[in-house]
C-alpha cells in the first residue's frame, strides 16, 4: 500500500493532484481510498471504487470522483490512515 503514496492522480491525461495518504478499513486493513491533495492546494478524498491504479499513477475518469473536504474528513475520522501524510509530496 505505501507504493500508492506520492503517486499522481490524472484525469484524461492532466495531472490534477498527488497521493498523501491511504484510508484504510478499520476491520480489514483494506484501503477504501485516498487522501489527495490537489494542484488548488486542497485536500479532497478519492474513493478506491472511482480509482484506476496503474504502475505509475492513479487515474480518474471525473473529476467529481474527488470529494470535498466534509467527505474527507468523515473518512478520516472513521477510516484509518495509512499514516503517510507527506506535505511535501510533489
Amino acid at each position: 500500500m505505501e507504493k500508492l503514496l506520492k503517486r499522481s492522480v490524472s484525469l484524461h491525461g492532466v495531472r490534477v493532484g498527488v497521493v498523501v495518504d491511504v484510508i484504510l478499513d478499520t476491520v480489514e486493513r483494506r484501503p477504501i481510498g485516498f487522501e489527495v491533495r490537489c494542484e488548488d492546494g486542497r485536500h479532497r478524498f478519492l474513493p478506491m471504487a472511482a480509482a484506476s491504479p496503474t504502475d505509475r499513477e492513479i487515474v480518474i475518469d471525473s473529476p467529481f470522483a474527488l470529494l470535498d473536504t466534509e467527505q474527507l474528513e468523515f473518512y478520516r475520522a472513521h477510516g484509518m490512515p495509512l499514516g503517510g501524510r507527506d506535505e511535501s509530496a510533489a
